[in-house]
């Protein structure tokens, strides 16, 4: 199958990302909670996040089919809605999170071993990623310049949500599923040829260079967690302009393409070289917030998303796809979104609260950079054994 087949998937189920990326921090907000309370939801929120990609996705492997998961996470987050834009009490809002957390955030990694498997060696995953970005746009730019029920409220947010959630639900009949026989007869043929050639021959779980990768990950998403969690909050209560819908467009628009000539680079400078010039770019953007906190510093840092995210996601791809094995793909892509991004936002957004609260945004954006020069400095450190042959040939 071509990738452009792919494309509808992604280009739906981003509108989603579309308004809860930029509004779920507003909508917590809204209901009247004070920054650090909100920080803390919003790390609730990512760290309830962790546990369903890992979940759904092995559930997805051991089926060899992605389609029922993906049903799943998106029911979900469909029925955490009601609870979460009605009930002001703080249990009841971090429930309703956690729900919601579970189905969001298995959304992606689903997709992306989805894409990966069914394109295969050399396939051109930047193409449908590309349209998922530009649906993320159409719908920012949607919500901040429509009349029809502006996302001034939790209900409104939380309704454009649930339409978002009920098109991607639509989608799915035309996503790839694989067949549980297949499934069953590759694992078979994998175990065959990397199987322990003795009893005392065992083989670690996990590639090493993968956990090296996904640490220097991690620091680098840790260092973008005030942006995620906090931007929208800035953008509002700092610079006073009603343009939170606007500046998430931009800095998505700018990424696209990237995400469209992602695999053209992947194949000349290889992922962890990537990986390594996005996380420069992060810093970049933290120290344009903070030195420069007015609407045209802003529009700059988001400028920046096409190199910290536009750049950066599809080398993540591509580095899980050639260091994980084809029938553990849904685990590792868990292991990216969850552990490589999920974990080290939700540190963000717990500790970026009190931060706030304590010193203001600046000093928060300021205060990460030191996490983005650690990840460069892993990246640096390791880079011949990153960029050494993993245990899957696919890209």
């Amino acid at each position: 199958m071509g990738s452009m087949p792919l494309a509808l998937p992604f280009f739906a189920a981003f509108t989603i990302f579309g308004v809860a990326s930029p509004f779920l921090p507003v909508l917590v907000r809204s209901l009247g909670y004070e920054p650090a309370l909100v920080g803390i939801l919003l790390g609730i929120f990512e760290v309830a996040g962790i546990a369903g990609p890992f979940l759904l996705g092995r559930l997805s492997d051991r089926l060899g089919r992605y389609r029922p998961s993906l049903a799943l996470a998106l029911a979900l987050a469909l029925v955490s809605l009601g609870p979460l834009a009605l009930f002001r009490h703080p249990a009841l809002t971090a429930l309703a999170l956690v729900v919601f957390a579970i189905g969001l955030r298995s959304i992606l990694p689903l997709l992306d071993a989805t894409a990966t498997l069914t394109l295969g060696p050399g396939g051109d995953y930047g193409r449908p990623r590309a349209a998922g970005s530009v649906s993320f746009v159409l719908m920012a730019l949607f919500l901040q310049y429509s009349s029809i029920l502006p996302p001034h409220s939790p209900a409104r947010i939380a309704f454009w949500i649930a339409v978002a959630i009920l098109g991607t639900l639509a989608s799915l009949s035309v996503l790839p599923d694989r067949d549980p026989a297949e499934l069953k007869a590759r694992r078979a043929e994998h175990g065959a040829e990397h199987g322990p050639a003795s009893r005392g021959e065992r083989r670690a779980p996990w590639d090493p260079a993968f956990l090296v990768g996904l640490a220097a990950i991690a620091l680098g998403r840790l260092a973008m967690a005030p942006i995620s969690s906090f931007f929208s909050l800035y953008v509002v209560e700092e610079l006073k302009v009603d343009a939170v819908a606007l500046m998430w467009a931009l800095s998505a628009g700018s990424e696209i393409p990237f995400m469209y000539f992602s695999t053209w680079l992947i194949r000349r400078f290889g992922p962890p070289r990537l990986l390594a010039a996005s996380v420069v770019a992060v810093a970049a953007r933290l120290a344009v917030y903070a030195l420069f906190p007015t609407f045209a510093g802003a529009v700059a840092g988001q400028l920046l998303h096409s190199l910290c995210f536009g750049l950066f996601h599809p080398a993540a791809v591509a580095f899980v796809a050639t260091k994980v094995p084809k029938e553990r793909r849904g685990v590792g892509m868990a292991m990216y979104l969850s552990l490589g991004n999920g974990l080290p936002t939700f540190l963000g957004s717990t500790a970026g609260g009190f931060i706030v609260e304590a010193a203001g945004y600046r000093v928060l954006f300021a205060s990460f950079i030191v996490f983005a020069l650690a990840s460069l400095a892993l990246f640096t450190a390791t880079m011949k054994a990153l960029e050494a042959p993993g245990r899957s040939n696919q890209i």
